[in-house]
């Protein structure tokens, strides 16, 4: 049939994207390495080297005085140094960040820990740093506010890291490595390439090279370390896969620790506030540039603001539901003629019509008419009746006014026997000679 279409004219297939969950992934390519985007944002590279140091040493000193595995403290400060590849310490701070990948990498290693505990932990370590008094954190607003902020801090390294946050850690692939070498019965050399690459932590290697390079580093330095000869021909980390330079890289940036100088955390805090201050200048001067889109009152004429004529419209709607108290004058000397009842009629007439151009009118809709009209008839006469001297002009004198004035239909009466009227609704008789006639 013609409805058939030419292959060259059918639209190629959709590429569906997909999740890869691999450690390749973990590995960041060298564009990604440098620039950072601290760097871009102004921050030096000195500086921000020494944040790291000091966010990956936070978060190895709360998990020990938090009890957690080894696993999860080196987990944690994988994620750390992650996170600061795609974001900046100027944006984000870097306490916060070290509280959410303590709690996150706690609960990835099935140890997980309560927030509140964190944040004492941090809290104590700040204060032994600060050398002050050491006092427990309050439950105060401050500890609510810094509560929702790790949560989120928690949440936007998840985000960020693409939910990918599996670490394959070395520790027991340097044991596996110093059994093939014949070498396991040396703690001393065991230990000492342990505490390699638990220090190795606090340097980028875990985003530059695999945890198999690492490994071999770990055993590479120690054996330098203490004199101890391993294969030369061929060479023992050619078993592995691993390069004689990115294994001395990995060397070099571990020894770079050890003569590296204490960084003061205050003077680095003041050196990231000004450049937080320089960059919210320059996105204010963006803006202004830009220009101001915000909406004035002149520059949006459609929109209507509530006029007077519609209060106007309003307010005849409520006065003409209310009768005007002339008709009410009229009435009332057609049917009480004494001369001292008009005087206060006046009097009252000018309050109810007061009250009837109030807002707050007592004047029924015609839903509260239809429910109102249960009341006793005498609340529907036609006539005014002055309220007694002991009783408030306020009282019922304008309530009855609005209700004679509202156009509520009259009940239809009958007469009894004896000739007297009756209301229907109220009417004993009637109801009596209704059951006596469904009896019979």
């Amino acid at each position: 049939m013609g409805s058939h279409k030419p292959e060259s004219l059918k639209a190629p297939p959709k590429p569906y994207g997909k999740i890869a969950l691999s450690l390749s992934n973990c590995l960041l390519p060298e564009e990604k390495l440098n620039p950072t985007p601290s760097m871009l944002d102004g921050l030096d590279p000195e500086v921000e080297t020494d944040l790291r140091i000091i966010g990956c040493e936070l978060i190895q000193t709360a998990g020990i005085l938090l009890k957690l595995p080894q696993v999860a403290m080196a987990t944690g400060q994988v994620l750390f140094q992650r996170f600061y590849y795609s974001k900046s310490f100027v944006r984000h701070p870097m306490e916060t960040t070290a509280m959410g990948c303590v709690c996150l990498a706690s609960k990835i290693e099935e140890a997980p820990r309560r927030i509140r505990d964190v944040i004492n932990v941090f809290h104590h370590i700040r204060q032994v740093m600060n050398q002050k008094s050491i006092t427990p954190m309050l439950l105060t607003t401050q500890y609510m506010t810094l509560k929702t902020q790790v949560i989120k801090a928690e949440r936007r390294v998840l985000k960020e890291l693409g939910f990918c946050v599996h670490v394959k850690h070395p520790h027991k692939i340097i044991v596996t490595y110093l059994q093939v070498l014949g070498c396991e019965k040396n703690q001393k050399l065991m230990q000492l390439a342990w505490n390699y690459m638990n220090d190795s932590l606090r340097t980028d290697v875990f985003v530059r090279y695999d945890p198999e390079t690492i490994a071999s580093a770990c055993i590479y330095l120690t054996a330098r370390k203490l004199r101890i000869p391993l294969p030369r021909n061929p060479a023992w980390y050619s078993l592995f896969h691993v390069l004689e330079s990115d294994i001395q890289d990995v060397c070099k940036r571990i020894l770079r620790l050890y003569t590296r100088p204490k960084a003061n955390t205050d003077e680095l805090e003041r050196q990231i506030e000004v450049i937080k201050k320089e960059y919210q200048l320059s996105k204010d001067r963006k803006v202004l540039v830009s220009g101001d889109n915000t909406p004035t009152s002149n520059a949006s004429p459609n929109i209507k603001s509530p006029s007077r004529h519609n209060n106007h419209k309003r307010k005849s709607r409520s006065r003409s539901r209310t009768r005007s108290p002339v008709t009410s004058k009229s009435r009332s000397r057609s049917r009480s003629p004494q001369p001292p009842k008009h005087k206060k009629s006046k009097k009252y007439s000018s309050r109810a019509r007061s009250r009837s151009k109030s807002p707050r009118s007592r004047s029924r809709t015609p839903d509260r008419k239809y429910k109102k009209s249960h009341k006793s008839h005498k609340d529907s006469k036609d006539y005014y009746t002055p309220p007694s001297p002991d009783r408030s002009p306020y009282s019922s004198h304008s309530r009855s006014h609005s209700r004679k004035s509202s156009k509520q239909p009259r009940r239809s009466k009958d007469k009894d026997k004896d000739g007297d009227d009756y209301d229907y609704r109220r009417s004993y008789s009637y109801w009596h000679r209704f059951y006596k006639h469904s009896i019979v």
